[in-house]
């Protein structure tokens, strides 16, 4: 039953090279009928009402022998051509996702890009609270880099942020969103973090992982970073006001001139007179 329905499916795809076969086909056993029956081929048209004698068993051997290769070369030209359709399916399917890949991720470091990072915040913003976890946005920007491009070039700022990133990938716990934004600047999307203090620590463990020089073949490179931080619900009620006040504590912190974290700090509200 499998077998015929897949058949009656593939019939239904490819209406026409079915009908061709089935046209080839019927054509086929004709001929061999006509041929059987010793009809005048060429003028059987006026002699098919009058057999001259009757198929002989051999011959109905072979007529019958002749309708189950035809019908075999049927069911196997359909079966292909099914294979064929589930074989351009999966080739499809896997380049679709190939295509989602690279849309969704940095070409230079195979980290995801803000893309992603947008469906990450956009997701967790809008899933139920469990207990009273929260949702802690972490803006990097690298201090140092663009001596890198300057003085040796863009193809060993590129190592240098590969680099980079396989640090901070280190540095994040297991499950937390690493995101190259572009340029020198990352981004870190930890989920369900029990309170501000640990969003600290994680903080914390990212700048310390560019504490030490960066090799790259025999250059040694001194890269730091300036951590801006945005807590969820507290600093930003949608993406666009996290990333923002994120934004605004990472240049805060960048004003030190070194390394360091810095938690959005809302400005208080003047009282009017």
């Amino acid at each position: 039953m499998k077998l015929i329905g897949s058949l009656v499916r593939t019939i239904q795809v490819h209406p026409w090279t079915s009908l061709q076969d089935a046209t080839l086909l019927t054509a086929m056993m004709l001929v061999s009928v006509l041929l059987a029956l010793e009809y005048d081929i060429v003028e059987f048209w006026d002699e098919l009402s009058a057999s001259q004698r009757r198929i002989r068993l051999d011959e109905m051997f072979v007529l019958t022998g002749l309708l189950g290769l035809g019908v075999f070369v049927f069911v196997l030209r359909r079966l292909r051509e099914e294979r064929e359709d589930f074989e351009f399916r999966i080739r499809a399917e896997i380049e679709a996702r190939a295509n989602l890949t690279l849309a969704m991720q940095d070409p230079l470091t195979a980290l995801p890009n803000r893309r992603e990072l947008d469906a990450a915040l956009a997701a967790a913003i809008s899933s139920p609270s469990s207990s009273r976890k929260i949702h802690a946005f972490y803006l990097l920007d690298l201090n140092g880099f663009k001596r890198v491009n300057d003085e040796h070039g863009h193809a060993m700022g590129d190592e240098v942020l590969r680099a980079v990133a396989q640090r901070l990938r280190a540095a994040a716990r297991r499950g937390d969103l690493l995101v190259r934004l572009g340029g020198d600047e990352f981004a870190v999307l930890a989920r369900a973090v029990d309170d501000p203090e640990q969003a600290r620590e994680i903080g914390d463990r990212l700048v310390a992982a560019l504490d030490s020089d960066i090799h790259v073949g025999d250059q040694a490179f001194k890269i730091g970073v300036s951590v801006g931080v945005a807590l969820y619900p507290k600093d930003g009620a949608t993406s666009d006001e996290l990333m923002h006040h994120a934004d605004l504590a990472m240049y805060q912190a960048k004003a030190a001139d070194q390394s360091g974290l810095r938690f959005f700090e809302a400005m208080p509200e003047r009282r009017s007179a």
